[in-house]
């Protein structure tokens, strides 16, 4: 028997008419946000690299609960498969009002030296430039990130984690360079910073290589949010107001700017 849905951050229709498109959003905080976007009433695009039979699963559950979801496959790094995963959403939903930047990665095994420039600054340009288009003034961007990447200039992290947490850096600032321009058109820009999230790829990975990694940062910020809890912050961004900053911290960061 399938769980009841964790109950989400929104209102039941308070999404009604949006149109969201979440990267990486077949498993884990991707797939969450979309959910409670969702449940909110949004009609959604559910995007994979390589997870198809995660996401149309994903894909039913929302439809079976009366949502417009679609699911489309698109590597992220790859400039015609970027275009038609917008093509769709064009096609299918008339366009978009909500793009949540969620994919990331770079420590994965057997990629290119630069994949995570590649993933984490590159593609979030390249799929920003190439939602622009499909999005009306109101329309509003949001960028995961995590306070180890967005304090990186600053506050030393994990040596296995260095090289990711400089490309969502690199990342997180070529997207802020793009902010005149999103001005110009009316489309808001939010960052979405949280500390390690328990249950995530990520956190995994850390822990693989640097075992006690996340006792070690739970001590140090007293909590540590989960992947239900991370990504209704990240769902609120997406309707709250936008910080003068510019961003939504989620968490404690005393031990980053202290």
């Amino acid at each position: 028997m399938t769980p009841p849905p964790t109950p989400g951050p929104l209102a039941p229709g308070s999404l009604s008419g949006t149109r969201a498109l979440v990267t990486g959003s077949s498993r884990g905080i991707g797939a969450q946000t979309v959910t409670y976007l969702a449940q909110a009433g949004a009609s959604v695009v559910v995007n994979y690299r390589n997870k198809a039979a995660r996401a149309e699963k994903l894909v039913a559950q929302l439809a079976e609960a009366g949502t417009t979801a679609i699911a489309v496959g698109a590597d992220l790094t790859d400039d015609a498969s970027v275009a038609v995963m917008f093509e769709r959403a064009r096609t299918e939903l008339g366009g978009l009002d909500l793009l949540v930047l969620n994919a990331s990665g770079g420590m994965e095994q057997g990629m290119a030296a630069d994949y995570a420039m590649q993933l984490n600054r590159d593609a979030q340009v390249r799929v920003l430039r190439t939602a622009l288009p499909l999005m009306a003034p109101g329309s509003r961007v949001v960028f995961v990130t995590s306070h180890q990447a967005h304090f990186i200039e600053t506050v030393e992290t994990m040596p296995e984690y260095e090289a990711v947490a400089r490309s969502k850096r690199a990342g997180e600032d070529a997207l802020r360079a793009l902010l005149p321009e999103l001005d110009a058109k009316g489309v808001e820009f939010v960052v979405v910073s949280g500390d390690m999230i328990e249950g995530t790829i990520t956190a995994t990975l850390l822990e693989r290589s640097n075992p006690g990694a996340l006792a070690t940062r739970k001590e140090a910020a007293g909590k540590l949010y989960d992947v239900a809890g991370f990504a209704a912050e990240v769902a609120l961004a997406a309707v709250e107001p936008v910080p003068a900053d510019r961003t939504r911290y989620v968490g404690d960061i005393s031990s980053f700017t202290g």
